[in-house]
């Protein structure tokens, strides 16, 4: 993780910033389902929370940060499972870039700038 650490989480629970929570709490938080969450524990071997009676898990907020950065290079950055894991044990990983398409903002602009206008004028004629 060398982009240093991730914001922290704001839980809207009352509880201490550094309390532990439990799996719905921080599936709640992040937008992110809890089966996911316990997948990930198989897939990331170093995101491991504490787990008491009943198996019931409470993550520590190492844990949470470990999610969010999990979280940022899979669904926000376009890492596979595969590479974010590679990235997190200090591989040196790439996102998955987009295919190129060899179009740039500033020639498909004016394009655009065009189009709009010609419905601008279709609807004032209909």
């Amino acid at each position: 993780m060398s982009e240093g650490r991730p914001s922290q989480l704001r839980f809207d629970d009352g509880k201490d910033a550094q309390a532990l929570r439990t799996i719905g709490e921080l599936a709640n938080a992040l937008g992110i389902r809890q089966h996911v969450l316990r997948y990930w524990e198989q897939q990331f071997p170093m995101l491991q929370p504490l787990k008491r009676s009943g198996g019931r898990r409470y993550y520590r907020p190492e844990d949470v940060a470990l999610v969010q950065t999990i979280d940022r290079l899979v669904n926000r950055e376009g890492y596979t499972l595969k590479g974010a894991r590679q990235a997190l044990s200090g591989g040196a990983v790439q996102p998955a870039a987009p295919a190129p398409t060899g179009i740039e903002i500033a020639d498909i602009l004016p394009h655009l700038r065009a189009i709009r206008a010609r419905l601008a004028r279709a609807l004032e004629a209909a």
